[in-house]
C-alpha cells in the first residue's frame, strides 16, 4: 500500500511544480491567482496524506487551518483587484 502513497505524493508534487510554472508565466493576474489557489489545494491534500500515513491527526488540523487561510487570502486578493481596496 505504501507504493500507492508514494505515487500519489509524486503526482501531487509534479502537479504543484506545473502550477508554479503557470503562476509565474500566467498571462493574466487571474491565471496567477487560480494557479496559486490550486497549489494551496495540492498542499492541503499533501499535508492530509502525510498526516494519514504517519497517523498524526495534528496534520489534519493544520490542513484545515491552511485551507481557511488560503480561502480568506484568495477572497481578499480578488476583492482588492476588483475594488482597489479591502474595506
Amino acid at each position: 500500500m505504501s507504493t500507492v502513497y508514494l505515487i500519489t505524493a509524486v503526482v501531487l508534487i509534479v502537479g504543484a511544480f506545473m502550477l508554479l510554472y503557470r503562476a509565474l508565466a500566467g498571462p493574466t493576474v487571474y491565471d496567477t491567482i487560480l494557479a496559486t489557489n490550486a497549489i494551496g489545494t495540492k498542499t492541503i491534500v499533501f499535508v492530509t496524506l502525510l498526516g494519514y500515513i504517519s497517523g498524526r491527526t495534528e496534520f489534519i488540523d493544520m490542513a484545515i487551518i491552511y485551507a481557511l487561510i488560503t480561502f480568506i487570502t484568495t477572497i481578499a486578493i480578488l476583492k482588492y483587484i476588483e475594488k482597489g481596496r479591502l474595506d
